[in-house]
């Protein structure tokens, strides 16, 4: 921690130092913002780049409408119809093997990591049109194959490819945010990443509330159908999503930036032909130190440091103990004692806080500083976690309610903190030519962190 970047409001990155010895200034970052854009207040800003603002929102309904088929694959194993027809009795129950746990929970991250790398990749090469629809195409054939899943190994399919198509959409949104994003708006729309996500896992938990007593196997699929309508709201959008001007400047293609910025608010011919200007000097100055904008790069000179200060902040969201609150909860509270239906309601308040705490984000994002946020969030939550663990030892009823009510706090703080700050970081230090790539690497690196098979092997039997 005491090697991060100070990363606060008004500039991407100051100084580094290491045993407190000053290592090296980063460049400003450069992002698609006018230098008079840090000048803008809040509103004016909304109301200059108001399309902008709209296509950034577009991007965090992809991450929602991704989240919600994500969530829904992880929620349906807290329904009893589901682990009876995947599982097996047990102690009067039906529960899942503790092998299909560890796989359906494990193998999405695995497949997160190829999601995110390969799918920059292809956004470098064809544009963030493409790569974008090309997890579309992905995540609609994971959905199908949950929905008409009658066995663990067609459901683990169809969790797999979910998997990647998380990676690749959520590191793709998140560059594509950065490259479009007015300077003044960059703190709060970045922050506001969290709140799809929460807002796709509290759908999801919704809809199981109300679904997943029923004796069928309706009580499982009601949850994947109703992914094919947050999804294709997206995909309807999608072909009249405008491609990033930078990437359509790296490519050659200058005039075509020009309508882009046009439609994203730069009505003034000036005013976007000074922000083509801009984007030609960032890029022939970061073409400077190497040629070609491969992974490789990402890991050379100064570009080194950028890619550890905007991967750290996800890899310390993945160290906090959010993998076994997100994913769960809602399980250990039923092997606790809660029902089923007590269960899903408490994971509904979780969702409810987590949203919540993200509001706070996004005036304490700016206010506090990305550096701060993230320290503080991150000893606040090890001080939850290490309570939750000092009254988990005992097994009174009032012990269980306490570390139940302790997750909530748990969800509430790290939404506020860490797990709004990181995506600000993550879209604000990479040069532009690298940003899609080291977003790809950041987000692949958390999902790889993950340990699912060892917090399975923990808390289940079977």
């Amino acid at each position: 921690m005491g090697d991060m970047a100070n990363v606060d409001s008004g500039s991407c990155a100051k100084q580094i130092f290491t045993n407190n010895v000053r290592v090296d200034e980063l460049e400003p970052c450069e992002l698609p913002t006018e230098q008079h854009g840090k000048k803008r207040g809040l509103l004016s800003a909304m109301r200059k780049h108001l399309p902008a603002v709209m296509w950034c929102i577009y991007m965090l309904w992809c991450v929602l409408a991704n989240n919600y088929a994500k969530t829904a694959g992880q929620s349906v194993l807290g329904i009893p119809q589901f682990r009876k027809d995947f599982g097996s009795a047990f102690d009067g129950n039906y529960v899942l093997s503790t092998a299909w746990q560890s796989a359906y929970y494990g193998a999405p991250q695995a497949a997160a990591v190829m999601g995110a790398l390969s799918t920059a990749w292809i956004a470098d090469k064809m544009g963030r049109r493409i790569g974008l629809a090309m997890t579309f195409s992905i995540r609609l054939i994971s959905i199908t194959l949950e929905y008409i899943s009658t066995t663990n190994e067609i459901f683990f399919a169809g969790r797999f490819l979910g998997g990647f198509a998380t990676g690749g959409t959520n590191s793709l949104c998140m560059a594509y945010i950065g490259e479009i994003t007015p300077l003044a708006l960059r703190g709060v729309l970045t922050a506001a990443v969290p709140i799809s996500l929460i807002i796709g896992a509290l759908s999801s938990a919704l809809v199981v509330n109300f679904t997943g007593n029923q004796a069928t196997r309706w009580a499982y699929r009601i949850a994947f159908v109703s992914g094919y309508g947050f999804l294709g709201l997206a995909v309807l959008i999608l072909p009249f999503m405008p491609e990033s001007p930078w990437w359509l400047v790296s490519h050659g293609k200058p005039e075509k930036a020009m309508e882009t910025l046009r439609r994203i608010g730069y009505s003034s011919s000036s005013d976007a032909e000074n922000m083509i200007a801009e984007i030609k000097r960032v890029l022939a100055k970061t073409e400077e130190e190497t040629s070609g904008a491969t992974y490789i790069e990402c890991f050379r000179r100064s570009n080194l440091r950028r890619t550890i200060i905007a991967a750290m902040p996800l890899t310390i969201q993945t160290f906090s103990g959010v993998a076994f609150i997100g994913s769960y909860s809602t399980y250990y509270q039923q092997l606790a004692g809660y029902s089923t239906a007590a269960s899903f309601k408490l994971f509904i308040v979780q969702q409810i806080l987590s949203g919540a705490g993200n509001v706070c984000a996004w005036f304490l994002v700016d206010r506090v500083g990305r550096r701060n946020l993230t320290l503080w969030g991150m000893i606040v939550l090890t001080t939850v976690l290490l309570i939750t663990g000092g009254l988990a030892v005992s097994a009174t009823p009032a012990a269980i309610r306490g570390t139940v009510a302790l997750i909530q706090v748990f969800a509430f703080v790290y939404n506020a903190t860490i797990g709004a700050s990181a995506f600000t970081i993550l879209t604000e230090i990479p040069t532009a030519r690298l940003r899609a790539k080291t977003a790809s690497l950041s987000v692949g690196l958390q999902s790889a962190l993950f340990v699912s098979v060892m917090s399975s092997e923990l808390l289940f039997a079977g």
